[in-house]
């Protein structure tokens, strides 16, 4: 850890409080100047920290840059064994984390982006991800499960993320099956899970979960306004509410990633979602197939029945709210 991140994670340690030069000197060891020189660099950086004579530096309370020291205060149990990696920007998450897991990199690893160039979505879809409106990480997850199961992954994520999304920002988050979270009628969270498989035993290798949340988006592209929100109209000042949600997902990660096959999570899955019980169309290929929501089994599978009365479970795909 440099210098600057060890500052950066004192100041987080103490949001909106004062902390003398002299006592961050004699606490890492260094020069008062070299404290100096370091906060004048996290300044540039866009920290915004003040500097008060006979008080110290202090990092005002909603500066909401994304940074490992700015997630970890707020990280608890089993999370705070994760490693985070922060980027400023990034092609995809999903890719870096990839290449990192086909590398050997440890269940746990979190790549995390204020941007990402590149974003991908699901069925080669392009995820919208501008600088500082959103946030985009992804975790590679090393489950004991096989290629059968491996749509709980997915599912539990999204309940993951569902129950985050309530506890920090206090508005009721539903589903979409299979991967999409949706405040207020409108898509704030995009989900993506990327599997290699073992083939000496049928199971994974690895699943890289990609997730991406618009926290004040605002300007999307035409082709996605119309479905497209985020979680918040202007972000809270008096709190990192990027840094906050980021840690609250991945708590909730990391208490669920060991009992992915336990069906308790199930079961919170099938009442948040909104596609149950309602008339919708199944992409298959080119074709808008009428059909309607039955249920979702215990594989995570949506069970449709189409007009001929015919009964299917589909375990991948692409379903939509038919227009009435």
């Amino acid at each position: 850890m440099t210098l600057k991140q060890e500052i950066l994670k004192i100041l987080e340690e103490n949001r909106g409080k004062s902390i003398s030069g002299t006592k961050l000197a004699q606490q890492l060891f260094v020069t008062r100047s070299a404290v100096w020189k370091a906060i004048k660099s996290l300044q540039k950086e866009g920290y915004r920290i003040t500097a008060v004579t006979n008080k110290g530096y202090c990092l005002a309370p909603y500066n909401d840059i994304i940074s490992a020291e700015s997630i970890d205060p707020f990280l608890r149990d089993k999370a705070r064994e994760f490693t985070l990696h922060v980027h400023q920007s990034v092609t995809s998450t999903n890719t870096i984390a990839k290449g990192m897991a086909a590398q050997g990199a440890l269940e746990g690893t979190v790549i995390i982006a204020r941007e990402q160039t590149e974003g991908r979505g699901r069925m080669g879809r392009t995820f919208y991800s501008p600088d500082s409106t959103g946030a985009y990480f992804s975790i590679i997850l090393r489950p004991k499960l096989s290629i059968e199961d491996s749509l709980r992954i997915t599912t539990a994520t999204a309940v993951a993320v569902a129950k985050a999304i309530e506890r920090i920002a206090g508005v009721e988050a539903k589903i979409k099956w299979v991967n999409d979270i949706f405040v207020n009628g409108k898509k704030v969270c995009g989900i993506l899970t990327e599997a290699s498989l073992n083939f000496e035993n049928g199971g994974l290798e690895y699943a890289v979960v990609g997730i991406g949340l618009n926290i004040t988006t605002q300007d999307f592209p035409e082709d996605i306004k119309a479905i497209a929100g985020s979680i918040f109209k202007d972000k809270p000042k008096d709190t990192p509410i990027t840094s906050i949600l980021i840690a609250e997902i991945l708590n909730n990660i990391a208490d669920i990633k060991d009992t992915l096959i336990d069906e308790k999570y199930l079961e919170e899955y099938r009442n948040r979602s909104f596609l149950i019980g309602k008339d919708i169309l199944v992409l298959k290929g080119d074709k808008k197939i009428p059909a309607r929501a039955i249920t979702i089994d215990d594989k995570a599978r949506l069970v449709v029945e189409y007009e001929d009365k015919t009964i299917e479970p589909l375990s991948s795909g692409e379903v939509s709210i038919r227009p009435r």
